[in-house]
């Protein structure tokens, strides 16, 4: 398997977890032995997302996770509970990145984080652990992107088109800042930024200009309904009176 150069979580945790097998082992309720069947981490994936395995056999697996990602720091069980729950998020985080365009290693940072704590939070008589947990964090790590949504940053308002036609100058706003002189260290980056229901305005301003009807165009806005993102209003040209 090969890996990108600059790795996120996800990546990191399939490394460190390549080649290991911690103790105790996972072991499997499936009324064949009375203490249960140890099995060596990678089944113990492929069986918390087989379905066909019974449910009660699932519920024992996600206590027995549940209770080894408290194992102190010298074990390797925490980062292991973090790569048993991998094949559950990751379609989560595919599509938190693609939707919201966000950096894939805050995405992933997040819904480990929301993994780890629903997974503390488990009951222990939950019918469905797995199912409960993977719920919580993939629910949660969305709404936080969700939220963040209203307002996008884009690098230059004026390749964008300029302002929307008829826009008024209040609640349009931008913010410019400089990095401050420095040897050493990191320094902020210009970036200009507007609210996104905006953004879909500055397009059409554009657009009316490039097809000339600029002064017939009397507003441009975000529809927020179904497929449509925006309609151009025009204003009848005639004779008055």
């Amino acid at each position: 398997m090969s890996f990108p150069s600059h790795p996120g979580i996800f990546t990191t945790v399939e490394r460190q977890c390549a080649d290991i097998d911690p103790t105790p082992p996972l072991r499997l309720f499936d009324g064949a032995e009375r203490a249960g069947v140890p099995l060596a981490l990678s089944r113990a994936r492929q069986l918390l997302y087989d379905r066909s395995v019974c449910p009660a056999a699932h519920a024992a697996l996600w206590c027995q996770m549940a209770e080894r990602v408290h194992f102190d720091a010298g074990s390797d069980w925490p980062t292991a509970v973090v790569w048993l729950g991998l094949p559950g998020l990751r379609r989560t985080a595919f599509r938190i990145t693609g939707r919201f365009r966000a950096e894939r290693g805050d995405v992933e940072a997040e819904l480990v984080t929301c993994y780890l704590e629903a997974l503390a939070k488990l009951g222990a008589h939950d019918p469905d652990p797995g199912g409960a947990v993977l719920r919580s964090a993939c629910s949660r790590a969305w709404n936080v992107w969700r939220k963040t949504r209203p307002e996008m940053a884009v690098d230059d308002v004026e390749s964008a088109g300029g302002a929307p036609i008829d826009m008024d100058t209040e609640g349009y706003w931008q913010a410019d800042y400089d990095a401050i002189p420095r040897h050493r260290g990191l320094s902020a980056t210009v970036r200009i930024t507007v609210p996104a229901h905006r953004v879909e305005g500055v397009r059409l301003g554009a657009l009316a200009q490039t097809w000339g009807v600029a002064d017939t165009a009397t507003s441009t806005g975000y529809s927020g309904r179904g497929r449509q993102v925006a309609k151009i209003s025009l204003r009848r040209v005639g004779k008055s009176g």
